[in-house]
């Protein structure tokens, strides 16, 4: 259930731990009447006089005792992140004092902020439409650099910019049509079939090609990269398709076979992933010797600098080398070392903990899926992920928008009411104005709202 806007809501912005800096959030219409009573400004200046945007250096007095030096910022009008009146307090980031401060504002009308108050009243006053508010979340919790860049392209419209565009040219059409309603006796043709299914076919279309660039995105930048490395003929490939069930890679004794990367998306267990089979690991002289490897390795350089989970193999039958074993030891955490041809007699000296298989005897294929999962799982894919779970809901707005514009286009060429082409055009709307945020439900705006931290 949503709280009253009109409450004056307060929280403690800064994250937990010790910080040179601590923030106390504050946003409704009284921010400024309960200011007054705590707040004093250095060289006398009175919150009151306040018009716009400011900065005040001043003192909080948390009690009769404690006058804690901040710098306060002000937004008296409703050009603040929740649309409100709003304000915060920049102090220092000793958390017991941050804490007084708070029981403080709270004993003097301040109501402490559910998780996301801030975001929702943001989201209520327009300031952000709902994927942005959802992208907000998806900016916090970001456990990488592509998750945090998705989400901040999220964040900067998405695709809500070219939905909220369409919506309004679906609208001027519903009025259209609704004018032709109200003057049917007048026989003045608002708009003709020809124009308004050709309208209608653009748009559904428009729809469609979203959807499908939303599906393409979530296949490839959502989901961890598994990358195979390993010196060419380690038997990456015969992996590769071991694990990707399909025969997708050359396999070859020639050393240097993949020239280029191949990609598989793996299920493992209702994990997804996408696994990468990238070119060897070379080193001279057999580099020199290939005017292709250049090209290869820089390639492969970047799959494997894209992976989160890298799979080493190591070639069973074949002893180390000096600049291999450098390698091998300069390998990060989420690498796991496997053992490759182990169906033939041993040669390697590796002697750290790594999985043992063979594509021959299918040994260890089926503890190798289990570990890559745990390994992506460790990687920071989850259920939970903001920016997955929104494009999943999109995706069926916008699926649900385009067969209904689909239906309206069938109505008009079989020239039905037009009553029934406006319904399917506000069924679409309803479906484009949840994406854009300009038709919601609470029990919606909990369960997104309620994943938010208190005081964002």
């Amino acid at each position: 259930m949503l709280n009253p806007l009109d409450d004056c809501i307060a929280a403690i912005a800064s994250p937990l731990g010790g910080a040179a800096r601590g923030i106390l959030r504050l946003s409704g219409p009284h921010v400024l009447d309960h200011l007054r009573l705590c707040f004093r400004a250095d060289e006398g200046r009175n919150l009151a006089d306040i018009r716009i945007p400011s900065v005040l250096s001043g003192q909080l007095a948390v009690d009769s005792r404690i006058l804690l030096p901040c710098d306060l910022y002000v937004w008296p009008g409703g050009r603040s992140y929740t649309g409100q009146r709003a304000a915060e307090i920049h102090t220092l980031g000793s958390r017991p004092l941050l804490d007084a401060a708070l029981r403080m504002l709270l004993a003097g009308g301040f109501r402490l902020a559910e998780p996301g108050e801030f975001t929702l009243r943001a989201f209520l006053a327009g300031r952000i439409d709902l994927t942005q508010a959802e992208a907000v979340l998806g900016v916090i919790d970001a456990a990488d650099s592509r998750q945090f860049d998705a989400a901040l392209a999220q964040l900067a419209g998405g695709l809500a910019g070219p939905l909220h565009r369409l919506r309004d040219q679906l609208l001027d059409l519903l009025a259209h049509l609704e004018a032709g309603f109200d003057f049917a006796d007048e026989d003045l043709p608002f708009i003709t079939a020809d124009e308004l299914a050709r309208h209608l076919s653009e748009a559904a279309a428009l729809i469609s090609r979203l959807a499908h660039q939303m599906q393409s995105r979530s296949e490839t930048s959502e989901v961890v990269r598994v990358a195979l490395i390993g010196w060419p003929n380690t038997g990456k490939s015969s992996l590769f398709n071991a694990l990707a069930g399909k025969a997708g890679a050359l396999i070859s004794d020639q050393p240097g076979t993949t020239r280029d990367y191949l990609t598989a998306k793996l299920d493992l267990g209702g994990v997804p992933c996408l696994l990468t089979d990238t070119a060897g690991i070379e080193t001279a002289p057999f580099a020199e010797e290939h005017d292709l490897s250049d090209a290869a390795q820089a390639a492969s350089t970047e799959q494997v600098r894209q992976a989160r989970v890298r799979l080493f193999c190591v070639d069973w039958t074949r002893r180390l080398e000096s600049g291999e074993r450098e390698l091998l030891d300069s390998t990060g955490e989420q690498t796991l070392f496997v053992l490759t041809k182990c169906d033939l007699p041993q040669a390697t000296d590796f002697a750290g903990p790594a999985v043992r298989t063979s594509i021959r005897t299918a040994e260890g294929i089926a503890s190798l899926r289990n570990r890559i999962r745990a390994a992506v799982l460790d990687a920071g894919v989850s259920e939970g992920d903001v920016v997955a779970a929104t494009a999943v809901r999109c995706r069926e707005s916008l699926r649900f928008a385009a067969e209904c514009l689909d239906r309206a286009v069938e109505i008009v060429r079989t020239g039905c009411a037009e009553e029934l082409v406006a319904a399917e055009v506000r069924a679409a709307l309803e479906e484009l104005g949840k994406v854009v945020g300009a038709v919601y439900t609470e029990d919606v705006l909990d369960r997104i709202f309620s994943r938010f931290c208190i005081g964002k």
